[in-house]
């Protein structure tokens, strides 16, 4: 029986809390302040105007798919081969293993500017003309790392006696994959899946330096900062990116119930910008 935390360790756990949401929560409240400049507190008026004004702006949804649009091509570029190498590396054995391994999980250590210069540099050499397909290539350097996480954690909780009886049953290597592993990795993959979107969804510095004239919504967001009168508009663009970001996180958890690797395995990786 766990006993009850004392007043000190649930303030603490309060203004930890605080600390973590209270800007968030200041964000949507000035999305509704009537005042386009000032950020006096309180508001001196509430509006839902901004709302309208933010929702009719063209280029405001042309970031918001584009940005869609690269984190969905970068998570599945990164399930696959992350879940190739998470395969590899929990199975195999060689030499210089261990250092393969720091070798992937790498550019998520690394800090986002050292990656977009690589990058940057490795698009030039190679003739690329800087866009939407460097972004995604850009963002999946990244995002690989968070699935390899999830998925090399959990195949290494699987026996490998499974494998093997299913081969001793006739069982194709693809019927192994489908009835055997895929059950036990669906929730890694879906919750490695989430994080990379999330994290390709809101990067900044990597896009930084491979988007060319491409304007994801967080570049977009970043540049509206610079204008006072839309900073209203960018505080209501931030509530969708959060409830857009919210929704599958929950989605996530909700479906990993009962699993008691799921959640740990979510947060299995950082992001590098």
């Amino acid at each position: 029986m766990t006993s009850r935390p004392s007043a000190g360790l649930q303030l603490a756990a309060w203004l930890g809390a605080a600390f973590l949401h209270l800007p968030l929560l200041l964000i949507i409240l000035y999305a509704f302040s009537s005042e386009d400049r000032t950020y006096t507190f309180p508001p001196p008026g509430l509006t839902t105007k901004w709302f309208g004004v933010a929702f009719a702006r063209a280029d405001m949804w042309a970031a918001l798919w584009l940005s869609v649009r690269v984190a969905f091509f970068a998570t599945l570029l990164a399930l696959v081969l992350g879940s190739l190498a998470a395969a590899a590396m929990s199975r195999a054995r060689f030499r210089g293993k261990d250092a393969f391994s720091l070798l992937i999980t790498l550019p998520i250590a690394l800090p986002g500017i050292v990656t977009g210069i690589a990058l940057l540099t490795t698009i030039k050499r190679v003739g690329l003309e800087p866009g939407t397909l460097t972004i995604v290539l850009g963002h999946a350097t990244f995002c690989i790392v968070t699935v390899y996480n999830n998925v090399v954690a959990r195949l290494r909780r699987i026996s490998p006696s499974q494998i093997e009886a299913s081969s001793d049953l006739g069982a194709r290597p693809l019927q192994t994959f489908r009835y055997v592993l895929l059950p036990h990795l669906a929730t890694a993959l879906l919750a490695g899946g989430l994080l990379a979107f999330a994290l390709s969804f809101d990067e900044v510095i990597v896009t930084t330096f491979t988007s060319g004239s491409e304007q994801t919504l967080p570049i977009w967001m970043f540049g509206e900062l610079f204008r006072p009168r839309n900073r209203p508009v960018t505080n209501v663009v931030a509530i969708v990116v959060m409830v857009v970001t919210l929704l599958p996180i929950l989605l996530s958890q909700r479906l990993s119930q009962g699993d008691g690797d799921g959640n740990a395995d979510m947060h299995g990786g950082g992001k590098s910008g």
